[in-house]
């Protein structure tokens, strides 16, 4: 993969349903200050980001923090880190394939179809199972058997779609704004600003995607600091772009309570005074949830392939297609395990553990940075963190704040998940990894 290839893939995984669901909530918490608020997550996200640049330049391995904890920390915290990757991977892809399949019955709505509630919903929901779930998991997979080149030009298609969307939507809405909606600017003072950001912050979690394609990168340790550090500026940009549009369009306390895909389909409808633009973000809403499965679930794949090759997940985990060079395998028993819950599951606030096992794994890339700088400060690294080891640290420091935040069932999840894997560790990958037959 090329410099460009891997920007629209971190690029791709970052923008998905977050843009369109997010502002519904942190509005109300900030008012016209959530501006602020996504330039704090935005900075909070860079931090962790740059340690994530310098060690991908360092270890330019598939695994991504999983290789980078691995070769830092050892193969227990290695094996705690891939197993929370598990965690955010594997219930982010069944829940935004979950959401797909909701704006896909609501763009299909405006044509006054729908899919019956039965296959739209899981059980407990009013359904039996998620058709439209099983279909984006599995159509997703297709491609990635297909080849990482093939699956990366459907992404770089999908991303500038999508980009193109949101920039519709920033130029329709800008022509209804009035900046008196921008005032007060602070209604709720900072405190304000810093509850949004915690909530902002998950709409910037995918950064990280371009490093789980470390060994497919033509030159990683140049590339791979650029995919992910210039995925967050583009993001950033992007984010402020669509969210000052929607602000100044609409008075923020007309939005309180509201979902941001009803929000900015509302705003672009008002802005055209009819139903096609908000037709037409639904759409983008469409493209960006199938980009970041595909993403996502690429990135579980190479994780898993990882793992199998160091020997704490079994053999085939690292059979891959002579032809494709793709481990099919590991794609098709995780499509296969992640569709259970897509399409039989109402994930509700579990999709927070999501958030918990990043925010994880990126403390861990943070310490990771400090020490093998410190153990190995000669490898040649394509790029250095700056103001070492400040940065580093405040970036652990204000991931600890935002997980202090977080729902106390999520800790509850976290915790169990965890205690699952040291209970597999223990009993299978400590004896079967290549580091533990060693010692032998």
């Amino acid at each position: 993969m090329g410099r460009s290839t891997l920007l629209f893939f971190s690029v791709g995984s970052i923008i998905g349903s977050g843009i369109f669901v997010i502002l519904g909530v942190a509005i109300p918490k900030a008012g016209p200050a959530v501006l602020l608020s996504f330039l704090l997550a935005g900075f909070t996200a860079l931090l962790s980001a740059l340690s994530y640049a310098e060690m991908a330049s360092t270890i330019p391995a598939s695994g991504s923090s999983y290789s980078y904890a691995y070769v830092t920390l050892g193969e227990v915290v290695a094996w705690a880190v891939g197993w929370m990757l598990m965690l955010e991977y594997g219930v982010s892809v069944a829940a935004v394939a979950v959401g797909w399949g909701e704006y896909l019955n609501s763009f299909l709505s405006s044509f006054g179809l729908s899919i019956p509630p039965q296959f739209a919903n899981p059980p407990g929901d009013g359904g039996v199972f998620n058709v439209p779930a099983l279909i984006v998991i599995l159509a997703c997979a297709v491609l990635l058997i297909r080849g990482a080149s093939e699956s990366a030009k459907a992404n770089t298609v999908m991303v500038l779609l999508k980009i193109a969307i949101l920039i519709f939507f920033s130029v329709v809405a800008f022509t209804a704004f009035d900046g008196s909606n921008l005032a007060p600017f602070l209604p709720l003072g900072l405190l304000g600003v810093t509850a949004a950001a915690g909530q902002i912050f998950f709409s910037y979690i995918g950064f990280d995607a371009a490093s789980t394609a470390g060994e497919e990168a033509k030159n990683p340790k140049r590339d791979l600091p650029f995919a992910i550090i210039g995925s967050l500026a583009v993001v950033t940009g992007l984010y402020l772009l669509v969210t000052l549009a929607a602000l100044g369009a609409q008075n923020w306390e007309n939005n309180a309570g509201k979902g941001a895909e009803a929000v900015l389909s509302s705003i672009a409808n008002a802005a055209v005074g009819g139903t096609w633009a908000g037709t037409i973000i639904a759409v983008g809403a469409i493209i960006s949830i199938f980009s970041v499965v595909l993403i996502t679930l690429y990135g579980q794949t190479r994780i898993l392939f990882a793992m199998g090759r160091d020997g704490l997940l079994p053999p085939l985990f690292t059979r891959v297609n002579q032809r494709t060079q793709t481990p099919v395998a590991a794609t098709v028993v995780t499509a296969f395990i992640i569709a259970i819950p897509a399409a039989f599951v109402s994930l509700g606030q579990l999709a927070e553990a999501t958030s918990i096992g990043t925010l994880g794994a990126f403390a861990v890339v943070n310490v990771g940075v400090i020490i093998l700088r410190r153990k190995h400060p000669d490898l040649p690294r394509g790029f250095t963190t700056p103001l070492f080891p400040l940065l580093p640290i405040l970036g652990i420091v204000m991931i600890l704040v935002i997980v202090s935040g977080l729902d106390p069932v999520t800790w509850l999840v976290f915790a169990l998940w965890m205690t699952v894997g040291m209970v597999i560790y223990f009993g299978y990958s400590r004896r079967h990894s290549v580091l533990g037959r060693t010692q032998d």
